[in-house]
């Protein structure tokens, strides 16, 4: 499986995704248009070549851009062990990676797993002599020696229990200046009410992981936290929920507050009632928490990092960076960039483009995810589609030829298994698939080109890790390659790709 083709896995997700939203639609609710997942998520192919990029992506004035990394599966969070080590995690792969810039020169020379067969790790933390990872159902903590970049000891589970099923199953970190460990748990679904408390929230624990207790609420899924250094409020950012159309809900930056509720599912934006979910909780207007700023909707702000260096200057002694992942469900697609937000004297919040152009005209080179700062006034930028880490320095400096993606040639693909297709036939049949890209579908999503970017192997194995907002499905290993076996068959068949086995009921 070449390098792409893992990059362009989380975006596959979304489009069965939301085949399933659309099933439980409440009538009269407006739908975002679909062609742009056709277009954008299937209908285009990525070049992440060095030209292309080159050409393409853009940095704020004052700041250039190079490559700090390269040839990655599916780089998420992001910290800065030290002047030479970066963590990066990787959930696809069950992995913390340690990248080594080891003669410091903004590059990195060398790839070590640090740790692996993690269950979708997402958020890391440093605290103490403990390296802290959240795990999809849990966090766990291993002894870190930041400086030689190595572990030492056990991995040890400290919170246990958290559920994964759903949408978000990812889990983010964060310590404030008195040891407490924030985690934010996402929603389950679009919109629902929860069976598990915990889920839609950001939770407080001490760092051995007792004391847990839901320190804030209704928060979709806040994926990215940081602490302002003005006056050590928290921030978090969160992503609106889908389905109401191009524009609305917005997406939300926060300031976290102990006990506070934040809408969702009851409640959008400025506490106006949710269509589904609101009748009845008309009292939540004036109590809920409105947010602090208001990013266009579906913009999917995932990582925040404050700037605590004066070396940009003045006007970011009070800003922000935040990692917009990009729509995938708006008739225009929208967000794929980082911006940088700026507190006024009021504490008013403007934001403007600080890296840009992952997306034109539909086209998408890469998905923004986290940022962080690199402890010389730089900063690093993962982009889980392309697989790199960019980094930002301030001043002028070329933007470094390293971003070639290398061979992009479709995956070898060896013959389909007859009895593996029919069986993968009937767990199709059995799954809300054909929702989405069967004839009975809205605008069908095509099959096809499967074959440019998945093998067997590698199509069984997403299954096991679905990138948000798709929903885990409950299958063993036979059943994900039966599953592969028959999409793959199918794959060349039409430009639907479709045929009898996708045409059951929608569910």
């Amino acid at each position: 499986m070449n390098l792409l083709s893992k990059s362009l896995l989380g975006l596959v997700a979304a489009v069965l995704a939301l085949a399933i939203g659309l099933v439980l639609l409440v009538p009269g609710i407006h739908v975002s248009s679909i062609p742009m997942i056709l277009n954008v998520m299937l209908g285009t192919s990525v070049d992440t070549s060095s030209d292309t990029l080159l050409q393409r992506l853009r940095v704020a004035e004052g700041f250039s851009l190079s490559v700090y990394a390269r040839g990655l599966t599916n780089p998420r969070m992001l910290y800065r062990a030290s002047d030479r080590h970066l963590l990066v995690s990787s959930p696809r792969s069950g992995k913390v990676l340690l990248l080594i810039d080891s003669d410091e020169n903004g590059v990195a020379d060398e790839q070590r797993d640090l740790l692996e067969g993690l269950n979708r790790p997402h958020g890391l933390e440093i605290h103490g002599r403990w390296l802290y990872v959240a795990e999809s159902n849990q966090i766990g903590r291993i002894v870190f020696d930041p400086e030689r970049g190595s572990v030492s000891g056990s991995y040890q589970p400290l919170i246990t229990g958290l559920t994964d099923d759903g949408n978000h199953w990812s889990k983010t970190l964060r310590f404030d200046q008195l040891g407490w460990l924030y985690v934010a748990m996402g929603s389950s679904c679009n919109v629902c009410e929860e069976a598990d408390t915990r889920r839609a929230t950001i939770m407080r624990y001490r760092a051995d992981g007792s004391d847990g207790e839901v320190y804030a609420s209704g928060l979709r899924n806040s994926v990215g936290m940081d602490f302002a250094p003005w006056d050590d409020s928290l921030y978090a950012t969160d992503n609106g929920r889908d389905l109401l159309g191009d524009d609305y809900p917005p997406c939300e930056l926060n300031r976290i507050e102990e006990g506070g509720f934040y809408g969702w599912p009851h409640l959008n934006v400025d506490n106006e009632l949710d269509p589904d979910f609101g009748a009845g909780h008309e009292a939540l207007q004036t109590s809920a928490l409105p947010p602090v700023f208001k990013f266009p909707a579906h913009n999917a702000p995932l990582g925040i990092h404050f700037i605590r260096s004066p070396k940009p200057g003045p006007d970011f002694q009070r800003s922000a960076l935040v990692a917009l992942h990009g729509s995938w469900n708006r008739s225009q697609p929208d967000g794929f960039k980082v911006v940088s937000l700026h507190w006024n004297a009021t504490g008013a919040i403007s934001s403007r483009d600080f890296l840009w152009g992952f997306e034109l005209d539909g086209d998408i080179v890469g998905l923004p995810v986290d940022v962080t700062r690199d402890g010389r006034g730089c900063f690093f930028v993962s982009d889980d589609y392309a697989g790199v880490i960019y980094r930002v320095s301030y001043g002028a400096g070329p933007v470094s030829a390293a971003l070639d993606a290398g061979d992009s040639d479709p995956p070898v693909q060896r013959p389909t298994d007859p009895g593996l297709v029919a069986a993968g036939a009937e767990i199709y049949r059995q799954l809300p698939c054909a929702d989405c890209h069967g004839t009975t579908a809205l605008t069908p999503v095509p099959l096809n080109r499967l074959l440019q970017r998945y093998d067997l192997d590698s199509l069984a194995d997403y299954f096991v890790t679905p990138t948000p907002p798709m929903p885990q499905f409950d299958l063993d290993q036979q059943q994900r390659e039966q599953l592969a076996h028959y999409l793959i068959s199918q794959a060349g068949r039409s430009p639907a790709g479709r045929s009898p086995a996708q045409s059951p009921a929608k569910r």
